[in-house]
């Protein structure tokens, strides 16, 4: 690839590059070289943050903070998705609020995905490095702690026994504490339709009839099955995390502190739309 004069015989911007790629002609303006695919993705920061602690250098723990690291990124978008959802049933524009779900239930699949990738580490591997992690743990991921409150299970305790918050991090999770949830928002929603909500038989009666006429309320109803299914979808995550903890360190306790497995398996059953769920059974 080189440099040229344009067709006109005029000598382009200094910062201008043109010439031909692989048959194409191309052209890379001023903007072009001030603007890089790296710098945009500030792929030097980015890629500076994998600090092993093991000494020497266990060779798995790349992967270990590079699956983690991972997933901190995907919950940011899905807490982006999630409050604008949120925010779109709140200003009564269900179409938007749904298709944002249906793109955080495409996240949630990766994530769970993602513990394959974890899996291909041996627990040999993992406990070459696995005591240098002590007393991090997986439980104080705050933006995890996030999309929970968001989603409906709102748990003030976390705030209150957690001590290694920071100042932004206490104030992120107060605020998560205060503001509406999904489930608030699905609520005036339903309320926005003509249905009292100011019980639980009343909101339970509110579901029955919106399920019994989806020509009616489809919009609602598909935006109850969105919903449910990132209900599920985070289910399926917490089940699939479970398991890949007891193949990795049996019962052994978590780097936190916690009970490692126990824990996990405490949250198995928690649900965040509990009468979408009880729904089912009178259909």
């Amino acid at each position: 690839m080189s440099t040229t004069s344009d067709t006109n015989g005029v000598e382009p911007n200094a910062d201008a590059v043109t010439g031909r790629w692989d048959g194409v002609d191309v052209h890379f303006g001023e903007e072009g070289g001030r603007l890089t695919y790296g710098s945009y993705l500030r792929l030097g920061a980015l890629l500076d943050q994998q600090r092993l602690e093991s000494d020497p250098p266990a060779h798995d723990e790349l992967l270990f903070i590079t699956i983690h690291q991972v997933y901190e990124l995907w919950f940011k978008q899905v807490l982006h998705e999630l409050t604008a959802s949120r925010d779109a049933m709140l200003a009564d524009e269900l179409w938007l609020a749904e298709h944002l779900l249906r793109r955080v239930h495409t996240i949630e699949r990766i994530l769970t995905q993602q513990v394959d990738i974890l899996e291909t580490m041996t627990p040999q591997d993992f406990g070459e490095f696995r005591h240098r992690l002590s007393p991090a743990s997986g439980f104080q991921s705050v933006q995890f702690r996030e999309i929970e409150f968001l989603s409906g299970a709102k748990d003030p305790s976390f705030v209150k026994r957690f001590r290694g918050l920071t100042d932004a991090e206490r104030t992120r999770l107060e605020q998560r504490l205060e503001e509406p949830t999904l489930w608030d928002a699905y609520l005036a929603v339903l309320r926005a339709a003509g249905f009292p909500t100011d019980s639980e038989d009343e909101i339970r009666t509110a579901l029955q009839t919106v399920a019994a006429d989806r020509s009616k309320y489809a919009a609602i109803w598909e935006l109850a099955e969105a919903l449910l299914q990132h209900d599920e979808l985070a289910a399926a995550w917490r089940a699939r995390h479970v398991v890949m903890v007891e193949r990795m360190i049996g019962a052994k306790p978590g780097t936190g502190g916690s009970s490692g497995a126990g824990y996990l398996r405490s949250r198995l059953d928690l649900r965040y739309y509990p009468l979408l769920w009880r729904l089912r059974t009178t259909l």
